[in-house]
């Protein structure tokens, strides 16, 4: 964007500048500290110039929001057509407490309802199930059959709200109770709206939550995907979610590559299913972290927009723009949030979900203060929400299209992350033979991504108890007072009011019409056929999330986690 005249006449500027004015202001002040770097690791500059972006051709690496590559963004007026999707994440107790929630945020001005489950519906395992003890209804909302989802979304419309669903071995159920919930209220199947986080991949890699293994849990996304493609096309079948990366302790580069690498998979996978790929990849959605690094995040953001729209056309022919445009939810870091001092969080999380907002995101959820201690307090989420209302309405951080393009030290920062993550979609491609999908599944078998994420959270760990990484009111600026807010506290009675539903749901269904359902549900997945219509039809006839699950289970088996040595 320079010519090479203007390079020269900055760089003789630039080394006047620093003999002349800063050399003797550092001998005098000095700075704070002899190296500055990101939450990752990063280290950053003191000043960036033109001569940092000196090979920035702006068509081909910026252009225009709403063309490709989409660094800028990925639509033309940005926030100034509308701002991005509101939603804060609500789940606990049973069916009815959060349903209350749901309505409490709908009134308070939220824009999308984002649905967190208990661990026993994570997992797929039913209320009563004796590894369920202790569990429901305590990190998110219990749901066993679709009663329960009658009950979650009762006054709710579903042709009217976008719903988003943070649940991945058993995400096919609920994929499939939200169906059959919207067959009940009359709302067609092709205008129901909502993402389904359903990213099996990352949990091989990051959370840790699974049922069968890699390999049959890949066909099972992919049957969603078809599935989706064919009934509910404005609804995103999956997720792809660096976000738990992220939490895991990875850096902003390997969250962004991993996420990355795990969406090509399924890309590939779906190509080799069949479909045509302008005809799924339009669904496929995207998940990340927002940590404190304010200009990383951004930079990283806009570098993954960047290899995505890239990758899609260079290497799966994609050609609609649709297929091209990487479009994503932000959720704060909660990694980041402290037990001591927790109002703090307030300012970690409004940084956070501004980062996400100049990076462009498309809905945000941001993190309640008191997350570190509990399931939020409905004060504390009113408060989450608020931040995000100001940030779009009072800031003005909503009103310019990409503010941060053309910064040099943006620039600078994002051509960096892409060339991390392109290094490391690289190595992952080399472990597949030529396959990203392959390299995925061979690196979750050969323990790469636990080991690369596990020594990155290990240097940043030692870089907190070292005082490298200064986490306020944890390791500087501490106090002795006690400053615990009042949390939410889960009624002990949840589980037995849940067990009592379930108890009477199964009472009065029909168990003739379940057994015939999972029997086809069972010839289903002999067949190798898309399970997906089966688990339908087994939901209407109230079939609970345990027995499907087990009908799986008892195909493909389990999986049992194997680290090979460095």
């Amino acid at each position: 964007m320079f010519d090479q005249d203007d390079l020269e006449g900055i760089r003789n500027r630039r080394e006047q500048w620093e003999a002349e004015t800063l050399e003797p202001f550092l001998e005098r002040h000095g700075e704070r500290k002899e190296r500055f770097a990101t939450v990752s690791n990063h280290e950053v500059d003191r000043l960036y110039t033109p001569e940092d972006v000196s090979d920035l051709e702006y068509e081909e690496d910026l252009g225009f929001p709403g063309e490709p590559p989409y660094t800028r963004g990925p639509y033309p007026t940005m926030y100034r057509g509308r701002t991005w999707t509101m939603r804060q994440f609500a789940g606990f107790g049973t069916a009815e407490e959060t349903n209350e929630r749901f309505h409490y945020l709908i009134d308070q001005g939220q824009t999308g309802l984002s649905t967190a489950f208990d661990m026993p519906s994570l997992m797929g395992i039913d209320s009563d199930h004796r590894m369920s003890e202790g569990e429901v209804g305590k990190e998110g909302v219990a749901v066993d059959t679709l009663r329960d989802m009658e009950i979650l979304f009762e006054g709710i419309d579903l042709g009217e709200v976008s719903t988003s669903f943070t649940i991945n071995p058993s995400a096919p159920v609920v994929y499939a109770m939200y169906i059959a919930l919207a067959d009940q209220q009359g709302v067609p199947r092709e205008e129901i709206r909502g993402t389904l986080q359903n990213d099996m991949l990352k949990e091989f890699i990051a959370q840790k939550e699974w049922v069968i293994p890699p390999g049959p849990s890949l066909d099972v996304v992919t049957d969603t995907i078809e599935f989706a493609v064919e009934e509910t096309p404005k609804f995103h079948p999956i997720s792809i979610s660096g976000y738990h990366i992220r939490e895991a302790g990875s850096t902003a580069a390997q969250e962004a590559a991993f996420t990355l690498a795990d969406g090509f998979a399924y890309v590939e996978d779906c190509l080799e299913r069949g479909l045509e790929i302008d005809e799924f990849a339009p669904l496929l959605s995207f998940f990340f972290n927002s940590h404190n690094s304010i200009f990383e995040e951004i930079a990283k953001f806009r570098a993954a927009r960047r290899v995505y729209a890239t990758v899609m056309e260079d290497r799966y022919d994609a050609a609609a723009p649709e297929s091209r445009r990487m479009k994503f939810h932000t959720q704060t870091a909660g990694q980041s949030l402290t037990a001591q001092q927790p109002l703090t969080n307030v300012v970690r999380v409004t940084i956070q979900a501004l980062a996400g907002v100049l990076g462009g995101t498309q809905s945000l959820h941001t993190n309640s203060f008191d997350e570190a201690l509990a399931l939020p307090t409905e004060k504390a989420v009113r408060v989450a929400l608020r931040t995000q209302q100001i940030i779009a309405e009072e800031s003005g951080a909503a009103d310019i299209v990409d503010p941060m393009g053309g910064s040099f030290a943006i620039e600078s920062l994002t051509n960096e992350m892409e060339a991390s993550i392109m290094e490391y979609l690289a190595e992952i491609e080399e472990m597949g033979d030529g396959s990203i999908r392959d390299g995925v599944l061979e690196g979750i078998e050969q323990g790469y991504f636990h080991r690369e994420i596990q020594d990155a959270s290990y240097e940043y760990q030692r870089r907190v108890e070292r005082g490298e990484e200064v986490v306020v009111g944890v390791n500087r600026y501490t106090i002795e007072e006690d400053t615990s807010p009042e949390i939410l506290e889960i009624d002990e009675t949840t589980r037995d009011r849940q067990l009592d539903r379930l108890e009477r749901v199964k009472a009065e269904r029909d168990d003739g019409a379940v057994e015939a359902a999972l029997d086809a549900l069972s010839a289903a997945v002999e067949a190798e056929e898309n399970v997906m219509p089966s688990i339908v039809d087994a939901v209407k006839a109230y079939a609970t999330m345990g027995e499907i699950m087990q009908v799986l289970e008892d195909h493909h088996g389990t999986y049992q986690e194997t680290i090979s040595p460095v």
